[in-house]
């Protein structure tokens, strides 16, 4: 973070200071909740969970290095206490990144925010000190942390938003004004909660509606190929800039192409220039998040070739997304178990199809979380999506949803021995260990609340049964 006084912290966020001998004494490092990642002139956030009250490691944290703690009670310790923990982050976020002279990028999207904001960084720290959203940190807590891990040196900051209803992206914007917005997609991730495609569209343009306009540089950077999302277009004041692989986009795709091991190549098409791309990550889907990536660099000032050359060196900063790991028996293990939902286990099925040609594929999968009327007939789509990719076996996971899975790939055309559904992760490792061959592919993928990376771990640790942890 930039330097604060505490008096500065304490006069932003409306807190009173308690047991401080020197309210002039700086904040000189990181801002953070978890009481192992303190360090010398760290200001540390005491949240009330509902197992852990970061107030009891008050004392513990002063003494290994924190400056103050943030919190809503006095704690014996140097503390700027305020109402509420969270609305202060987020004013001491907003008070840092309008000091800053940073250019602030933010994101969203029904799917692929993560890989993409993986990307957007990789791209742009090419050009200049970049600072972005560690993992999915994209709410009221991780956004404004990472807003404040950026530096006096930071030159681009690449926030991730998510959003659970109406009003979260706007309340997100403001805490951290972008300057450029991009949208991904617009797709069914979620959308027992918001109720509909066009209530998840209404919240995700709620980015685009908070830039500035294209005379004070503001960019809203627009998926061609997803119409709820180009429609936004009406819904900003700002430069529109459009990617995706439609003739009409300023940043396209074209020769778009698997390699052999699955990865994509394209030739990528900016309003100044082409050139090639081969990524060395996995799957078609990525090429939309390529794009989307270099709309961005391109709008900062990249040239076609430097982007190219970025796009096709970055690889996957996050955990559990399409983590390709080969045994030493030539078993490829595919672990992208962090989430799911109907749009990333189709691109995850497709990405299995092209990595397995004249191998055999097995889909390990379960429940697709929070789709609310449409989880029946999602869950049956998938199913019968890997019969008809050629999925070698579909493995089922779990309890209602997954049974589902299983019985859309039965009516495809699956009926002997291609799928089967197993009650849980450890009878899945179970029965791949006692018929995967050398040579084959696992596909691991269900939501995060599902916890199949368990399976994808136990594969590539091998050892005995009974490792897999109880869920």
């Amino acid at each position: 973070m930039i330097a604060l006084s505490l008096a500065e912290i304490a006069e932003v966020v409306g807190g009173q200071t308690h047991d401080i001998p020197d309210p002039a004494v700086q904040v000189t490092g990181p801002v953070v909740r978890d009481s192992r990642e303190v360090e010398p002139g760290t200001l540390f956030a005491a949240f009330v969970g509902e197992r852990v009250d970061g107030h009891d490691y008050a004392a513990a944290v002063v003494e290994a290095g924190a400056v103050a703690v943030l919190a809503s009670r006095p704690v014996g310790v140097p503390a700027i206490v305020v109402a509420d923990v969270q609305k202060a982050l987020g004013a001491l976020a907003r008070h840092v990144v309008r000091r800053l002279g940073a250019t602030l990028v933010a994101l969203t999207g029904s799917a692929g925010k993560t890989s993409t904001k993986d990307l957007i960084a990789q791209v742009l720290q090419r050009k200049a000190p970049t600072v972005w959203t560690p993992g999915s940190l994209n709410n009221e807590i991780g956004l404004p942390l990472t807003a404040l891990s950026a530096t006096e040196e930071t030159r681009f900051l690449v926030l991730e938003m998510g959003a659970r209803g109406i009003g979260h992206i706007r309340y997100l914007a403001d805490l951290t004004p972008p300057k450029i917005g991009l949208v991904l997609n617009v797709g069914t991730a979620h959308i027992g909660e918001f109720g509909g495609r066009e209530q998840i569209a209404q919240a995700k343009g709620e980015l685009v509606e908070s830039l500035p306009s294209a005379e004070d540089d503001g960019a809203a950077i627009l998926n061609a190929d997803d119409p709820l999302v180009r429609a936004m277009a009406s819904r900003t004041k700002a430069k529109v800039i459009l990617f995706g692989e439609s003739g009409e986009a300023d940043v396209r795709a074209e020769n778009v192409r698997l390699t052999d091991s699955g990865q994509p190549a394209f030739t990528l098409h900016t309003p100044s220039g082409a050139s090639d791309v081969t990524m060395r990550l996995y799957g078609e889907h990525h090429v939309s998040n390529a794009l989307a990536a270099a709309a961005v660099a391109h709008e900062l000032g990249m040239s076609a070739d430097e982007i190219a050359t970025a796009l096709s060196e970055a690889g996957s900063l996050s955990r559990w997304r399409m983590e390709v790991t080969e045994r030493p028996d030539g078993v490829t293990v595919v672990n992208d178990a962090y989430n799911a939902n109907p749009e990333s286990m189709r691109a995850a099925l497709r990405a299995l199809a092209a990595m397995g040609k004249g191998r055999r594929t097995w889909a390990v999968l379960g429940k697709m979380a929070e789709l609310g009327d449409e989880a029946l007939a999602e869950h049956d789509a998938v199913g019968r999506l890997a019969v008809r990719l050629n999925v070698g076996k579909l493995v089922a996971v779990g309890g209602r949803e997954a049974s589902w899975l299983q019985l859309g790939a039965y009516n495809e055309g699956s009926w002997g021995e291609e799928s089967v559904h197993v009650s849980d992760a450890q009878a899945a490792v179970d029965l791949l260990r006692s018929e995967l061959r050398p040579g084959d592919v696992v596909l691991v993928k269900a939501s995060r609340s599902v916890g199949l990376e368990s399976i994808a771990e136990a594969l590539l640790a091998g050892g005995t049964e009974g490792e897999v942890a109880a869920r």
